[in-house]
């Protein structure tokens, strides 16, 4: 007889192996077939069950602890960790430690510890959910808490930390009118004009859906847009501009707007929700050193990054990575702004953002950059819009966004960016 839910456990339980041992990022894996050979609802199952145990994957451990003497191998542990997640969310018992025995005794290095994943998950079965509660709150991974510690206290971090826990509502820009859109949706209107829904269905289900009056977009990532103010007739270079919402927030408000990406199939998904919201924007398939035409009145850089302030959507993240890569993001960072600037008109606007938590791709980029380059200034005056805490400013000029903030809110992604404005020699 088939097991309810083996499938979708199964796959969660492959994704986490290929997140932790492999060093693969959930992106990456559902874009290359993971999910392919299940229904729609065991593919919904499998992915939100692998992301449930990453964001909840150091308190599982603990939980774990006190009933495993030595670590096992890690496809029982990822089994393990997935029992956990299950049963602690009141899921019945049974049936989840007789899915996560099978997927243990399927491995033949592995089929040995099935008594063993049978009796750790019949005792979490006993501490369900009220023994999860009483666990602490689960920590970032030492290689990228301590850097987060340094540049923002252990306070801040564990604000950021509880952020990460809860997850993310989904966020939505609006075409034209947030207050409409807030009605039609169910949502609220948040202070910077985005419009947040706590609990949704499918995306695609929401009204407004097909008829392009919104679009997907983090609160915080909406943000280097309204910091260039009216964009109208202005030409604007959205450079690294995938997935697209900021190309899509500039030709709503009226500019001619150019969008560069080296990623065709990134691309592809610009171009289909261009033509679902019914807006206008050229788009270049071409790596951002390549692009030479200039003349801008304003480039946005959204440059490749740690994607550290993503991290409540993106739980895998410290997972996948371990920061080895990092130093090379941050060279080309410098080198992408100093291309950027080259593509600016006398007088025109640089906003460099990035979607990170660590100050070397922020503030330290910006300060470096105006050292660098005599006649660039930081636009103070640009970051004076709705919603923004003028806490939230920082010494150099830019604007810093973290997860903990807006915490009564549902919280934000960490994000960096400041206006920098070319003057002539």
């Amino acid at each position: 007889m088939r097991q309810t839910g083996l499938s979708a456990r199964r796959t969660a339980h492959h994704l986490l192996m290929q997140i932790i041992d492999e060093g693969r990022l959930m992106s990456e894996l559902v874009g290359s077939g993971a999910l392919a050979s299940l229904g729609p609802e065991d593919r919904a199952r499998a992915q939100r069950l692998a992301t449930e145990a990453l964001r909840g994957l150091d308190r599982a451990d603990r939980m774990l602890k006190p009933y495993i003497k030595k670590t096992p191998p890690t496809h029982v542990m990822n089994a393990l960790r997935l029992g956990v997640i299950e049963l602690c969310s009141g899921a019945a018992a049974h049936g989840v430690v007789n899915a996560y025995v099978e997927i243990v005794a399927r491995n033949k290095r592995t089929q040995a510890m099935k008594g063993l994943t049978n009796a750790v998950l019949r005792k979490i079965a006993d501490e369900g959910p009220e023994g999860w509660a009483k666990r602490a709150l689960p920590l970032t991974p030492g290689w990228l808490r301590q850097p987060l510690v340094a540049a923002w206290g252990r306070e801040a971090v564990t604000g950021i930390e509880v952020a990460h826990f809860a997850g993310a509502p989904l966020d939505l820009t609006a075409r034209t009118d947030p207050v409409a859109l807030a009605d039609a949706v169910g949502g609220t209107v948040l202070p910077t004009g985005s419009v947040r829904l706590a609990d949704h269905g499918q995306v695609s289900a929401l009204p407004g859906y097909e008829t392009g009056d919104w679009w997907v977009q983090d609160a915080a990532a909406a943000l280097p847009v309204k910091l260039l103010g009216d964009v109208t007739g202005l030409r604007v270079l959205d450079l690294c501009a995938a997935p697209g919402g900021k190309t899509l927030q500039l030709a709503a408000g009226g500019a001619q707007v150019t969008a560069v990406d080296m990623s065709a199939r990134r691309m592809a998904r610009v171009q289909e929700n261009l033509q679902r919201t019914g807006l206008q924007a050229k788009t270049v398939i071409s790596d951002a050193f390549e692009y030479d035409e200039g003349g801008y009145d304003a480039v946005l850089l959204d440059a490749p990054c740690s994607a550290t302030g993503t991290i409540r959507r993106h739980p895998d993240l410290p997972y996948a990575k371990d920061g080895s890569e990092f130093g090379a993001l941050i060279a080309q960072q410098e080198t992408m702004i100093d291309h950027a600037l080259t593509l600016l008109k006398p007088g025109g606007r640089l906003v460099f953002c990035t979607c990170s938590l660590l100050p070397d791709e922020g503030e330290v980029q910006v300060e470096d950059a105006l050292e660098r380059h005599p006649h660039l200034q930081a636009d103070r005056s640009a970051l004076d819009i709705p919603g923004v805490d003028p806490a939230w400013i920082t010494d150099e000029g830019g604007l810093r966004l973290r997860p903990d903030y807006w915490p009564d809110l549902g919280g934000m992604d960490g994000f960096y960016m400041s206006v920098l404005r070319h003057n002539a020699a």
